[in-house]
């Protein structure tokens, strides 16, 4: 209970002082553990449970996935199979994950003989997992193969292969695919599918279909524009070197929380697949000139370190942070793209309430 509802301490005391725990109350305290980015605690559990299921498996495997370490997913992957346990859907899906998001095609294509062997059913979940680990290993023809035979497809799913067509595949098929989608279907597209459809219109060089594609997003469908939809206008603007409107653009990016999704670790994951001519260059061009400019305005230091963000250059993002906070600069509360690196690595709490928490974990660790 005291899990669910976050309250860690309290969690940690309970299971301290239980007698006897069942494999549920083992499940329960590790999943707790992970929720709070404390996998190091969760690992150690995990290692003493005297039996493990499914689930527990399950909860290591969704958590290190979750914290950006695939690796450490697929190892215990690995792990669980010579045990004997087989996995369910849920294993499945997050193992296929972990091999798209480091691109490992040929554990990905394992995966999916082992997924076939052991009469694991076709559902949108797997299926949808399956299309995802294709297009991210460049083999979008066989991701839409797999796409075209599932039926009932979500929303989720269309991203999938929008997404594929448009970053790692021909981009006309993606924009062709997203017209197929808004004409015959009753799905409505999202953020993230316009994130696709604006990337894809960046690497074809197309100003008038990115235009008309950000007027439908903002007019027709009332998205709001955040970052990552700002960034790919940017970048189509730079690649037929209209450097003036990619500057104007990137100023209207949005500088307030509210404008981004919570999930902002995804717009990175995305964002850092688009990999323009330019790149972080113009980015940092851009958002240098503009601060020269007017060396107060948060928004374009905020521009500066989201460009760092994107590409995954994360000391340049500290270093930016300092240089802020010696002049002075200072940021809304909030969560956005700028902070990417604490929402995946780090929990950020009170100093009080982290007041002898290690040693709390070292008590429950070794009981």
């Amino acid at each position: 209970m005291y899990g669910c509802c976050g309250v860690f301490e309290f969690a940690i005391n309970v299971l301290i002082e239980m007698s006897q725990r069942d494999i549920a109350s083992w499940n329960s305290f590790i999943n707790v553990c992970v929720k709070v980015w404390n996998l190091g605690l969760a690992h150690q559990l995990f290692d003493k449970m005297p039996k493990k299921n499914v689930v527990s498996w399950n909860i290591m495997i969704k958590g290190y996935l979750k914290a950006g370490n695939p690796g450490c997913a697929l190892k215990l992957f690995r792990q669980m199979v010579k045990t004997g346990l087989m996995g369910n859907e849920k294993t499945g899906a997050s193992v296929l994950s972990a091999c798209s998001k480091s691109a490992r095609l040929k554990e990905g294509r394992s995966v999916h003989g082992f997924l076939i062997k052991n009469g694991m059913k076709s559902n949108i979940i797997i299926d949808t997992a399956l299309v995802n680990l294709y297009c991210n290993c460049q083999k979008v023809g066989l991701a839409r193969r797999m796409f075209d035979k599932i039926r009932n497809r979500n929303r989720v799913c269309w991203n999938a292969m929008i997404l594929g067509h448009c970053i790692h595949g021909n981009p006309k098929d993606g924009l062709k695919l997203f017209t197929d989608m808004v004409e015959e279907t009753i799905i409505s597209p999202d953020e993230i599918t316009f994130v696709g459809v604006l990337c894809a219109c960046a690497r074809a060089g197309s100003v008038p279909d990115g235009r008309n594609y950000f007027h439908q997003m903002i007019n027709k469908f009332g998205i709001k524009p955040n970052f990552a939809h700002h960034w790919c206008m940017a970048n189509l603007y730079v690649g037929v070197q209209l450097f003036q409107e990619a500057e104007d653009i990137l100023r209207q990016m949005p500088d307030s929380a509210e404008d981004i999704s919570s999930d902002s670790v995804l717009w990175a994951n995305l964002l850092s697949s688009c990999r323009f001519r330019e790149g972080v260059t113009v980015g940092e061009r851009i958002a240098t000139s503009l601060i020269a400019k007017e060396p107060k305005n948060f928004t374009y230091y905020q521009l500066l370190l989201n460009v760092y963000a994107v590409a995954g250059q994360w000391e340049d993002v500290a270093k930016m942070k300092q240089i802020m906070k010696e002049k002075g600069i200072e940021r809304v509360a909030g969560c956005n793209l700028l902070d990417l690196k604490n929402i995946v690595h780090n929990l950020k709490v009170s100093e009080q309430w982290r007041e002898g928490m290690d040693q709390r974990d070292v008590k429950l660790a070794e009981s």
